[in-house]
């Protein structure tokens, strides 16, 4: 636990370093165009279709009927623009961590070793298409937990405890893969993933009840609903922020376990793997 906290209070003074507030706004303006451009541009239109497909379905009926005898139907108009919301965030989520972990983790390990801990060598690197593949899978079974969940998030308990903890494992699984990716061998990435598998979630639980807080910019007014492809942007700004300070927290703590894993007395040194980005071309005969 301290050397959670003590990475915590580092990663938040690094979050106002001038080189690292450059580097945040560089997943917020993709993703900020992007989204923001299909929010303004596919609202009206997903409007009509989310309509169109619940007046199709017996059970809205069912649900609008029940809103009219609890005395609620005001909240007809804005039961649409709300499911709307509710499928957009998780994207938004997705989007923004992903961004972060493919632009930014990079940076971010490379700064964090090059301040705090020079001494410590890359042994191995692993291929973008091995990263690939370990965050989408990650992402793929974290999304399919979300939809068959999805239900319980109407029950007060659950919607306090389930997409945190979901989030909270998909932000622990790509974050360290991603910080240790270019630096530790399979083995040590291993080691560090089982030996701080419970610090590295609960990190990445937190991190997922930060990510909690742009969700709130929704629950403010129905204002929010009218404006939703700005408040989608500034939903994008706070989430980068989150995943920011997210990269910048496993950056601490797992470069400092590694180093600590590598000065462990009792284990043999390990041989570094070559790393083939580094290797010279072949001569070739002439």
């Amino acid at each position: 636990m301290p050397g959670v906290l003590d990475a915590a209070w580092r990663a938040a003074l690094y979050c106002f370093l001038p080189r690292v507030i450059f580097l945040s706004w560089l997943p917020l303006v993709l993703a900020g165009v992007t989204l923001g451009g299909l929010g303004w541009w596919g609202w009206d239109d997903a409007n009509v279709a989310v309509r169109q497909a619940l007046d199709g379905w017996s059970v809205s009926h069912t649900m609008l009927s029940w809103l009219d005898a609890m005395g609620w139907g005001g909240l007809r108009s804005m039961l649409v623009p709300l499911l709307l919301v509710l499928m957009a965030v998780p994207v938004v989520v997705v989007v923004c961590l992903l961004l972060v972990a493919g632009l930014m983790t990079p940076a971010v390990v490379g700064l964090v070793r090059a301040r705090r801990l020079p001494q410590l060598q890359s042994r191995h690197a692993v291929p973008w298409w091995q990263s690939l593949w370990w965050s989408g899978g990650a992402t793929l079974l974290a999304l399919a937990a979300l939809v068959l969940t999805l239900p319980l998030w109407f029950v007060p308990f659950f919607a306090l405890l389930g997409p945190p903890l979901i989030w909270g494992w998909l932000t622990y699984r790509v974050m360290a893969f991603d910080t240790l990716a270019d630096l530790a061998t399979p083995e040590e990435r291993q080691t560090l993933l089982r030996q701080h598998r419970t610090s590295l979630l609960l990190m990445g639980v937190v991190c997922g009840y930060l990510g909690a807080a742009p969700a709130a910019l929704w629950a403010l007014s129905a204002l929010t609903l009218v404006l939703a492809p700005l408040v989608l942007v500034a939903s994008v700004w706070l989430y980068t922020l989150v995943f920011v300070f997210s990269s910048l927290w496993f950056a601490h703590y797992l470069l400092a376990a590694l180093a600590a894993l590598r000065a462990d007395p009792s284990r043999p040194p390990a041989e570094p793997v070559p790393n083939l980005r580094q290797m010279p071309a072949p001569h070739l005969p002439t």
